[in-house]
């Protein structure tokens, strides 16, 4: 079964490989010659996921999935929310996000978060979604270097650790992006067999 995941990240791209164990052959942008920045102008993480799987489709004509992932925070109205990676504005980085997020939960009790990803699937004509949520908490102030974007700041329930400190093993296994990953290749080993 060939797919396409609409990404060149090459770092989403090993995780689904791991997860799928090789049995699905899974193709990125650059494998069908796709090197637009595909926009993302939905007002939910499932639209977004879907405009990316849908322009694939319609312009490739294969069949695809894709990802969005969010941070929400509870005090700030589940902020940044799809706005994760240009929470400080366009041109930040990692850096810029977390600080502006430190910096409006300054004062506020509640820290409660959670990491959200949907992953949206056409396949055959129809459309699937998947989720995954991990909740947690925002710290204070950054700790670990591992990871990426909010991971420093970001400690799951259940560990005193944050993203930024655990292992990548750990952190994959137990993450939003992993469990919904997991759902999907499920679905579409699922498929495959029946087929």
């Amino acid at each position: 079964m060939k797919i396409v995941f609409a990404t060149n990240n090459k770092h989403k791209l090993d995780e689904i490989n791991k997860i799928s164990k090789g049995q699905l052959e899974i193709l990125s942008l650059s494998d069908i010659n796709c090197h637009e920045d595909i926009p993302e102008t939905g007002d939910t993480l499932k639209e977004n996921a879907l405009i990316k799987s849908q322009y694939v489709k319609d312009k490739f004509g294969l069949d695809s999935f894709a990802d969005d992932t969010g941070l929400e925070v509870e005090a700030l109205n589940n902020a940044p929310g799809i706005y994760s990676s240009r929470y400080a504005g366009a041109e930040c980085n990692s850096e810029d996000n977390m600080q502006k997020l430190l910096h409006d939960l300054q004062g506020k009790e509640n820290r409660s978060a959670q990491f959200r990803t949907v992953i949206a699937l056409i396949l055959n004509g129809k459309e699937y979604f998947f989720e995954g949520i991990i909740k947690g908490e925002i710290i204070e102030q950054k700790e670990g270097t591992n990871g990426f974007g909010y991971d420093p700041i970001f400690k799951p329930l259940g560990y005193d650790k944050t993203f930024g400190e655990l292992s990548e093993e750990i952190k994959n296994s137990l993450s939003h992006r992993a469990i919904a990953t997991q759902k999907l290749v499920a679905f579409l080993l699922k498929q495959k067999k029946d087929k």
